[in-house]
C-alpha cells in the first residue's frame, strides 16, 4: 500500500477518534448485515433515542429483566401532575336525525 493511502486511513480513523468513534470488525451471519449496520448507525448517534437503545440491547445481552413501573415514572414526570385540570365535560344526547 502507498505511503499516501496508509496516510489517508490513519487521517480518516483520527478523525472518527476525535468524535469518538473507533472502526472495528465484526462477525456475523449474511442475513443480519443491514440489521447491524443500521444498529451500529443508531448507536453512532449522539441522541436520547441512542442512549436509550444502547441500555435496552445492553439490558437483552446481559438477560436482565425489565425494569416494571416504566409508564408509571413517565406519568409522574409528566409537567401537568399537580396542575388541578378539569377534564369533565358536559353530557349531551345529541342531535336529532331525520332519517
Amino acid at each position: 500500500m502507498a505511503s499516501s493511502q496508509k496516510r489517508a486511513i490513519q487521517n480518516y480513523r483520527s478523525r472518527l477518534g476525535e468524535r469518538g468513534l473507533a472502526r472495528f470488525e465484526v462477525l456475523g451471519r449474511d442475513a443480519d448485515r443491514d440489521l447491524i449496520r443500521s444498529l451500529a448507525r443508531r448507536l453512532s448517534e449522539d441522541t436520547p433515542e441512542a442512549s436509550v437503545l444502547r441500555a435496552t440491547v445492553s439490558r437483552v445481552i446481559a438477560g436482565e429483566p425489565p425494569k416494571l413501573g416504566g409508564i408509571l415514572a413517565a406519568l409522574r414526570r409528566s409537567p401537568l401532575v399537580g396542575a388541578d385540570l378539569d377534564l369533565s365535560r358536559p353530557r349531551e344526547e345529541g342531535r336529532k336525525i331525520d332519517l
